[in-house]
């Protein structure tokens, strides 16, 4: 039987549409693995050849591992292009050590080049930490910062095992060595010399902070009691500069330096260190819902040692 021309050339046309996205789809793969070639140079500290601000994101819990990005912010300060840095942060705290090391980070960045930080809806406990060797700190009014201190918990669930009939016996090396346990309740010399630990550990930040912000350590003191204070309280308290954005801390940086106003902002990010996959994913995921919450997904936890400066509500 003849074949009807009419279908004969649906069937061409039909053909023809399915070859074209066949070469789109294999297009758009190729594009993706590239750009995610062109995310990885970026991330990996290249730095562009002309003048240029770079903008640090802190986002999220702080972690005990931040030599990558402590890494890529030393470069950046001993790099000519980089003339300044935004520091964004937006996080509740977490880590001392890891608040620390960003921290000293930044205070060698400081030294050398002007950082202005902004800060988002959170910026306490380490997320303070990390900010106050800036010169020039902003925040929106309805910002929750400082909350100055330090948690260290020791959970103990020696009641619950003895509900269940459960011994556990521990050997020690000296009575200070099994303290905390989870296993057996905390002595009173236990509890002491652990509070002795948290309280250096809050001296320690007590400096940072009367430091990076040209105040008595005393006057700090009195509001380090672990309280967050709003922006427009930090304001007035002398733990911010200046009610501000992102738009702020440029116009504010490209002013000290007598940049011009449309002096790019880069990006300075690490890499994840995952597979191509990861990244094709992540780089898909970015574009839908944006970068910051690609990578939240598809991260695998932070890392936290045992004393955390972190607000807990």
């Amino acid at each position: 039987m003849a074949t009807d021309p009419d279908l004969t050339v649906d069937r061409l046309r039909l053909r023809r549409r399915l070859v074209f996205w066949r070469i789109a789809a294999v297009a758009s793969f190729v594009l993706a693995l590239v750009g995610v070639g062109g995310h990885s140079l970026m991330r990996s500290g290249g730095f562009a050849s002309r003048d240029h601000l770079v903008r640090v994101r802190v986002a999220g819990i702080i972690g005990s591992d931040n030599r990558k990005l402590i890494d890529l912010v030393d470069k950046a300060a001993k790099t000519d292009s980089v003339r300044g840095m935004i520091l964004a942060v937006d996080s509740p705290g977490g880590s001392v050590s890891g608040g620390e090391a960003l921290h000293d980070a930044v205070a060698r960045f400081a030294a050398r080049k002007p950082v202005a930080v902004t800060m988002g809806g959170l910026a306490a406990s380490a997320g303070y930490m990390i900010s106050v060797p800036a010169q020039r700190v902003f925040a929106v009014q309805s910002t929750l910062t400082g909350s100055i201190g330090v948690i260290m918990e020791a959970p103990d669930v020696s009641g619950l095992l003895d509900r269940v009939g459960v011994k556990v016996d521990q050997l020690v090396s000296g009575p200070m060595k099994g303290q905390p346990s989870g296993t057996q309740p905390l002595s009173p010399e236990g509890r002491q010399m652990l509070q002795g630990v948290v309280a250096d550990l809050f001296d320690q930040f007590v400096t940072m902070v009367a430091d990076g912000r040209h105040m008595p350590v005393e006057r700090v003191r009195t509001l380090a009691d672990g309280r967050p204070y709003t922006g427009r309280q930090a304001l007035s308290l002398g733990l911010i500069d200046q009610i501000g954005d992102e738009r702020d801390a440029k116009a504010w940086l490209t002013s000290t330096r007598h940049l011009s106003g449309t002096i790019p902002v880069v990006d300075l990010k690490v890499t994840t260190g995952q597979g191509w996959m990861h990244r094709i994913t992540r780089s898909m995921l970015g574009v839908v819902f944006g970068d910051e919450w690609a990578g939240s997904v598809l991260s695998q936890g932070v890392a936290l040692d045992g004393a955390v400066a972190i607000w807990k509500p």
